[in-house]
C-alpha cells in the first residue's frame, strides 16, 4: 500500500519529473458537493492517484473538492474513471485542460483536508455554495459581456487581473477572496437589477461568488463556465472573438500562461510594457512581482536594490539582517500594500506628471 504522503525529498521528486518521456496533461477540476467524511475519501483517492504516477494539488472539505494536477498522457483516461466513480457528484465533472502546457507543472502529490475548499469567511448557515448563478459557455459570455449595461467582475486577486483580463472587466480591490465578496456585494448593490457576469482563473471562486450574490438578492447573476481556462478552449475551438486579453496567471510554476499577444501590465521596478512574474531570489523576501528581462539582470532577480544586496551577502548576515521578520509580513507578499508596489504606484504617478 503506497505512503499517505510523500516521504522523498522535493529536488529529486523535481528531477525526476523532468526526466520523463512521458508526456503529461495539466487539468484542474472542482466541485461543490457534500462530503460526510473528508479524510476517508482523501485517502481514497490518495491510493488511487498516487498509483496513477499523478502529481499536484488536491483540496478536500466537508464542502467539495478542488485540485489541480499532472497526469501522464497515458494515465489520463484511468484518473478521470477513478475520479468520476468516486462519488456520484463528480460523476462527469468538467475536467479543465491547461491552453499552453508542457504537463511539466508539478511533481509531487500533496492532498489536504481543509476546512473550506475556497476561503471565504462566511459563518451563515443559511448559505448554499451549491446554489449558484447561471453557467455562460464561451459564445454565451461574448454574447452577454456586449449587452449594454451589463457589469463584468474580475473575482481574482490584483497580481492575477494585473497581467490579463477581460474586457470592461471590473476589478474588486481586495488581497483575499473572504474580503472580496461582501466588498463587490457593496459595490453593486444598487445594481441589482443588472445582468451581472462574475469569472475567475477555472470557475471556483466565480462560481461561489455568483452564489453569494444571489444569497444576497442580486437577480441575474451569471458566472463563466470553467473560468478563463475553459472559456479560452472554447473559444478557440469554435472560432470565436477572445474576449479575455492578455495572460492567464496560473498557480504552478508557469505563473501564467499566454492567451493574446497582449502585454497590458508593466515592469513593476522600471514600468516597460511587461507580464512576466516572478519571485524575488532574495529568500528573506520572495514577493511576488512582475519584472522584465533588463531589470531581472539589473537586480539579478531580486525587487529591490536593497534585496539584490542582501541576497549577495554570507549566509549569517543574511540571517541577521531577516532576524525578526521570517515569518512577517514580507514573506511571500503578495499584497496591493507591499512597499515596492507602493513605490511603483508613486512612480506612476510621477511619471504621468512629467508626459
Amino acid at each position: 500500500m503506497p505512503a499517505l504522503h510523500n516521504r522523498i525529498n522535493n529536488e529529486e521528486l523535481k528531477l525526476r519529473m523532468l526526466a520523463e518521456t512521458t508526456p503529461r496533461i495539466t487539468v484542474s477540476f472542482y466541485k461543490y458537493f457534500s462530503i460526510p467524511d473528508p479524510n476517508a475519501f482523501r485517502d481514497r483517492l490518495y491510493r488511487l492517484f498516487s498509483q496513477l504516477q499523478v502529481f499536484g494539488r488536491i483540496y478536500i472539505a466537508h464542502e467539495g473538492i478542488n485540485g489541480q494536477v499532472s497526469v501522464p498522457e497515458n494515465n489520463y483516461a484511468a484518473f478521470r474513471d477513478e475520479l468520476y466513480g468516486s462519488a456520484p457528484e463528480l460523476n462527469g465533472i468538467r475536467m479543465n485542460i491547461a491552453v499552453d502546457d508542457d504537463g511539466k507543472s508539478f511533481w509531487v502529490l500533496r492532498m489536504k483536508v481543509r476546512p473550506k475548499i475556497v476561503a471565504d469567511g462566511l459563518d451563515d448557515p443559511d448559505f448554499d455554495p451549491a446554489k449558484t448563478g447561471t453557467y455562460l459557455k464561451a459564445r454565451e459570455y461574448n454574447t452577454l459581456s456586449e449587452q449594454p449595461g451589463t457589469i463584468i467582475v474580475d473575482m481574482r486577486n490584483h497580481y492575477e487581473y494585473e497581467v490579463g483580463h477581460f474586457e470592461n472587466a471590473i476589478e474588486v480591490p481586495s488581497d483575499t477572496f473572504r474580503d472580496q465578496l461582501p466588498m463587490v456585494a457593496d459595490m453593486l448593490k444598487d445594481e441589482k437589477d443588472k445582468n451581472i457576469i462574475m469569472y475567475c482563473t477555472g470557475g471556483i471562486r466565480c462560481e461561489k461568488a455568483s452564489a453569494y450574490m444571489l444569497h444576497n438578492g442580486f437577480k441575474n447573476v451569471f458566472h463563466v463556465e470553467g473560468g478563463i481556462i475553459e472559456y479560452t478552449r472554447k473559444a478557440r475551438e469554435e472560432n470565436l472573438p477572445l474576449k479575455f486579453k492578455g495572460k492567464n496567471f496560473v498557480f504552478d510554476e508557469r505563473l501564467g500562461e499566454r492567451i493574446t499577444d497582449d502585454v497590458i501590465a508593466q515592469c513593476h521596478i522600471c514600468g516597460k510594457p511587461c507580464d512576466v512574474h516572478t519571485n524575488c531570489k532574495n529568500d528573506g523576501c520572495h514577493l511576488l512581482f512582475i519584472q522584465c528581462a533588463e531589470c531581472a539582470e539589473k537586480y539579478e532577480g531580486c525587487c529591490s536594490e536593497e534585496c539584490r544586496e542582501e541576497k549577495n551577502l554570507p549566509a549569517d548576515e543574511q540571517r541577521a539582517r531577516r532576524a525578526g521578520r521570517e515569518n512577517g509580513p514580507m514573506i511571500f507578499n503578495k499584497s496591493k500594500q507591499h512597499p515596492l508596489r507602493k513605490h511603483r504606484e508613486e512612480w506612476k504617478e510621477q511619471r504621468g506628471n512629467m508626459e
